[in-house]
């Protein structure tokens, strides 16, 4: 099973914890932004579900550290125990539920888009092939759909296969290729209506974790009910991404 793990220390702020583990594994891809992605600068994971664990942990009082994984075996490597939760921009869904369990969710049910090469008929949404990340919600999409799915491992590489004419579109989260779109100075467009999948985004726990789970819910509750999370979910994504009432 190819697994890459990159040990990124963290310690979080506050000396007790309501669980019986001394330390909480928190599982992530860093590979794609703004959820999370590896700062050029520091080496470490970065971006909002960083930011967002780091500030559930110091809430709970959970001593965390941050393990990297391939999306491709992030949900196996939670099963067998490399770790004790994902954040990973893992949409909710029925077909995960079966094998994981999930906490509230942290991020509305969001858009996801289609961007192609500027001057591409939105036909091919439709009917042409179409590139999503492996084992994504888009990807289950897509092979729902009449277009041909040609999934790959990492998001980047679904951009690449675009720009070098491999696939027609592709289909991910819309905050994800906003900056895509936004610096390729006209050379990619949206194509067609957003659309929208899933139950949001929330924390993915092996199904038996239930004190854990629940204290993750606790303090998502908190922060949905202070604003903390809004502010956060505001800054990582901009005024646009749906927030909690």
């Amino acid at each position: 099973m190819k697994k890459l793990i990159l040990g990124l220390a963290l310690t979080a702020f506050g000396t007790g914890t309501a669980l019986a583990q001394d330390v909480v594994r928190m599982g992530s891809e860093g590979a794609y932004p703004p959820y999370n992605f590896i700062n050029d600068a520091t080496g470490e994971l970065d971006g909002f579900e960083r930011e967002l664990g780091d500030a559930i942990c110091e809430r709970a009082g959970l001593t965390c550290e941050w393990v990297i994984n391939d999306w491709d075996t992030i949900i196996p490597n939670l099963v067998s125990g490399n770790y004790d939760t994902i954040m990973a921009g893992m949409s909710i869904t029925d077909a995960r539920r079966e094998v994981i369990a999930f906490s509230q969710n942290y991020l509305q049910p969001e858009p996801s888009a289609f961007i192609a090469l500027a001057g591409t008929d939105a036909d091919v949404t439709m009917s042409g092939v179409v590139a999503a990340q492996s084992n994504t919600i888009q990807a289950g999409h897509i092979a729902e759909s009449d277009a041909d799915l040609l999934e790959f491992p990492t998001p980047d590489e679904t951009i690449a296969a675009l720009r070098n004419g491999e696939v027609d579109a592709v289909l991910a989260d819309k905050a994800f290729l906003e900056p895509y779109v936004g610096d390729s100075g006209g050379e990619l467009v949206f194509l067609g209506d957003d659309v929208l999948l899933g139950d949001g985004i929330g924390v993915g726990t092996r199904q038996s974790d239930n004190d854990l789970r629940a204290t993750f819910d606790g303090v998502i509750s908190e922060m949905k009910a202070d604003g903390s999370l809004n502010t956060m979910i505001t800054k990582w994504f901009g005024e646009d991404q749906p927030l909690f009432e």
